[in-house]
């Protein structure tokens, strides 16, 4: 993959002069910039193929580095520094060094689909970015953000009811992120709610969450669910080398 990244030259190993004079030549200016010589100690010589192993990269090998994903992104167009073609770049050369300074932007992915519609090669790149955030979460390299907690949340329910309440979503949110739950715009929402809906939809609504309804027969369909998760999660762990068990599982 011979592709030359100017984003791999680190600014702070960059040797500027404002004012050089060599041999009564001004050599002052950024022409005159050295670049100091760096080594990669964190080469991952299976950092394809773990993310290859996660839902979503599993055309990661087919990218050609054309830029479509990238110049079609919308996180793109207001942050520059999310970039899905230069990332893949990085995962396909294994320098996990210099994907993980960009650990904290690679998660502001908006799952538009646009790089997605846009590729030739049907990588994925969408799919790709959802399994490098996974690949970070697997490997502890990245904190658990509010967007992972809310799955969390919200997935639990599903496994437990069947049912969605939102209420109880909200509320089992707030309580993990040490978020209050009287918050203006929530107030705000209540009120409008209790002016507008009928009676007897808040009275539903109502019961929905004190008494916790569940989908009728769901027992048999939530262990089944468990079990899925419980194995993915474990094939997961064992194509990143990660011991059984773990946070998450």
């Amino acid at each position: 993959m011979p592709i030359h990244e100017k984003s791999l030259i680190r600014p702070e190993n960059l040797v500027t002069h404002e004012r050089l004079v060599l041999e009564g030549v001004d050599v002052s200016g950024d022409w005159s910039t050295f670049i100091e010589p760096r080594v990669v100690t964190d080469y991952n010589e299976n950092l394809q193929d773990e993310i290859a192993a996660l839902p979503g990269g599993e055309f990661l090998h087919r990218c050609w580095q054309c830029g479509s994903c990238t110049n079609a992104c919308t996180v793109n167009a207001i942050n520059p520094d999310f970039n899905p073609r230069y990332w893949i770049y990085l995962v396909r050369l294994g320098m996990e060094e210099e994907l993980l300074r960009d650990k904290d932007i690679i998660w502001q992915c908006v799952s538009c689909h646009k790089c997605t519609y846009a590729c030739p090669r049907d990588v994925n790149p969408e799919g790709v970015m959802k399994a490098t955030a996974h690949w970070l979460e697997l490997k502890g390299l990245t904190e658990r953000k509010p967007s992972m907690l809310f799955d969390e949340v919200f997935s639990e329910q599903v496994f437990a009811t069947g049912k969605i309440e939102d209420g109880r979503v909200l509320r089992q949110f707030f309580a993990k992120t040490g978020q209050s739950l009287f918050q203006d715009w929530l107030v705000a929402l209540v009120r409008s709610f209790v002016r507008r809906l009928p009676l007897g939809l808040m009275m539903r609504l109502g019961f929905a969450g004190v008494f916790r309804p569940r989908t009728k027969g769901w027992a048999r369909s939530s262990a089944a669910i468990r079990d899925h998760v419980a194995e993915r999660r474990a094939e997961e762990r064992r194509a990143l080398g990660l011991p059984a068990g773990g946070p998450e599982a």
